[in-house]
């Protein structure tokens, strides 16, 4: 009996697995398509469980499709004049009256009486302006990139430029002779990289920082226009040169960011007093640069007299950021600063060590010296 039912059961087993043709419009996986019966039975019970949704699937599958990322190449991070605050601000409807406004920080210095000379050769004029600002240099063009406005460049001594409804090519013309007038320049991939751009227009009413766009009024004229093209790029120019430190922040905070591991883990700390103390002259240098040779902590003295223009600088300013970067910066140096005193401690306190220990061994060379003097 036992071995007939076994019999009928081997015998039914061709049936369950013989291909058959599917339905049209009907597929199955590759792996059971030689199996139909079995194959529409997994699957059905599948459906009834509702094991997996089809978004989890997609969602654990999706990272494990992602090319690896080659070794030894850092993925870089977003530019830090791009605030994630400002992606997601409507835009205006007049977008086809929007002009570029657009502000690049290349070295820490310019030489400006030098560079106005080289400008005008190029075909450039230099626009009049007043006395109390005497590291900047302003210059016009012929060459805009829209009819409705003149072009203009503003040239901060601090390193930084911001250009007004400007052609690509003047761009390129203009960044190309500052390299000869240029101290300390920086890496070009970095200047394109933090960059700041911010449409503008004209407007009725005041000037204004709307949705993330510059609104001039059309009813200024002259040295007016140009005195609030200044207060936006002031604080434009302020923007791109703390994004440049900020990276030299995080570069720094890179190269040391293996002596809080090898000092929890026990292992030694191979830096010897020299690299400390220069650690801690590149730390003091960028602070100074960003607290004391900057205007990032204090309103400029040539907004002091002009209410309008210190007005519009400091909403420029506040939608930029720039005073929680600066915070953020000075907590991270203030980090870094007690991680260099206690590298600077420990290294002392090994070289008093060493002292002490060569004292004690002289000691006990000199007292073996005297016992055997007295022995023979």
């Amino acid at each position: 009996m036992l071995l007939r039912t076994w019999r009928a059961g081997v015998g039914a087993w061709p049936s369950l697995f013989r291909r058959r043709p599917e339905p049209p419009g009907h597929s199955l996986p590759l792996a059971f398509n030689g199996f139909p019966r079995l194959s529409r039975f997994i699957l059905r019970d599948l459906r009834q469980r509702r094991c997996y949704a089809s978004s989890l699937v997609t969602s654990v599958l999706k990272p494990a499709l992602k090319p690896p990322a080659p070794p030894g190449k850092r993925v870089p991070k977003g530019p830090r004049t791009k605030q994630p605050s400002r992606s997601n601000q409507p835009y205006l409807s007049q977008d086809a009256d929007m002009m570029q406004c657009i502000a690049f920080a290349t070295a820490d210095e310019y030489n400006l009486p030098s560079l106005a000379v080289d400008l005008m050769r190029h075909g450039f004029r230099e626009v009049d302006f007043p006395r109390d600002a005497s590291n900047v240099l302003v210059t016009s063009s012929d060459m805009s990139a829209k009819a409705d406005d003149a072009s203009l460049i503003f040239f901060f001594r601090e390193g930084s430029v911001v250009f007004w409804n400007a052609e690509d090519k003047t761009l390129k013309t203009v960044l190309r002779i500052l390299e000869r007038h240029e101290s300390q320049p920086y890496e070009v991939a970095l200047v394109h990289w933090e960059n700041e751009e911010i449409n503008y227009m004209y407007g009725e009413g005041n000037t204004k920082l709307e949705h993330g766009n510059f609104i001039l009024s059309k009813n200024l004229e002259g040295q007016e226009l140009v005195l609030e093209k200044f207060a936006f790029s002031n604080a434009l120019c302020l923007s791109v040169k703390l994004a440049i430190w900020e990276v030299s922040l995080d570069n720094f905070v890179e190269s040391i960011q293996s002596i809080p591991e090898a000092l929890k883990a026990g292992a030694r700390v191979k830096l010897s007093s020299a690299d400390v103390m220069q650690k801690i002259g590149q730390l003091f240098t960028l602070r100074h640069c960003i607290n004391l040779s900057s205007d990032l902590l204090l309103t400029p003295d040539f907004y002091w007299d002009r209410e309008n223009l210190e007005k519009i600088y400091d909403k420029t300013c506040q939608f930029l950021s720039i005073n929680r970067r600066v915070k953020v910066v000075n907590e991270k140096l203030e980090h870094c600063t007690q991680l260099t005193d206690l590298m600077r401690s420990h290294l002392s306190d090994k070289h008093s060590l060493r002292l002490e220990w060569m004292i004690v061994i002289l000691i006990t060379i000199e007292v073996l010296f005297e016992v055997v003097r007295m022995i023979w």
